[in-house]
Order: C-alpha cells, then structure tokens, then sequence
C-alpha cells in the first residue's frame, strides 16, 4: 500500500470516533464554539485543552488521549504556552483526505455508468 493510503486510512480511523469528530469540527472554527483565551489566540495558537475538556465534558486525560490520536494522524498540531496545551486544526490534511475520497466516489460512479 502506498505512503498516502496509509496516512488516510489513519486519518479516517482518527476520526471514526464519536468524540474526535465533534472535536475536530470544533477545531475547525474555534471562533464559533470556544471563548477567547487569556493565553493564546483562538486561530494562532489553537484552543486550550481545559476548553476542549470542558466542551466535551470528558476526564482530561481522555480528552488528552483523543487529542493525541489525531496529533498522531496529523489533523492537529498541539503548541504549549505556560502551563497548558494548545491545539489547533491542519486544515490540509482534511483536504487531501476529501480529496482522496472525491477520487474513489468518481471512479466508482464512472465504473457504473460503464457498466449500464
């Protein structure tokens, strides 16, 4: 399998999970669903976790542990400011897994109009 399929198929996996879907749509518009911070700005430097956690309504750690599945899959990069951890969305990691999906969807449709 090549390098990209990996990624997606870690990247879909991340996201299968309830939890980690709502945070990601979360991250995607961190204006809309977060207040501002003391520390750290909404778009710049990504949402405090304590906001996640309180959002979420999960343990810390839980939400740590969810945070880290999708750092690993590279949807979110996290940035520590002082005492706390600050994540924030790659937008282009979405994409390219729409994009990739778009792919399959237009193949499989051009395979069935082939077909009829």
């Amino acid at each position: 399998m090549n390098k990209r399929a990996i990624e997606t198929t870690d990247i879909l996996k991340a996201l299968s999970n309830e939890q980690r879907f709502v945070i990601v749509g979360w991250l995607a518009d961190p204006r809309a669903h977060f207040p501002e911070q003391q520390d750290g700005d909404l778009i710049d430097d990504g949402v405090c976790v304590g906001f996640i956690t309180e959002k979420i309504g999960l343990s810390q750690p839980t939400v740590t542990g969810h945070l880290n599945i999708l750092a690993n899959a590279g949807i979110v990069t996290s940035k520590r400011i002082k005492n706390w951890v600050f994540y924030k969305l790659v937008p282009e990691q979405l994409n390219e897994v729409i994009a990739a999906l778009s792919k399959c969807v237009t193949q499989i449709s051009e395979r069935d109009r082939s077909v009829l």
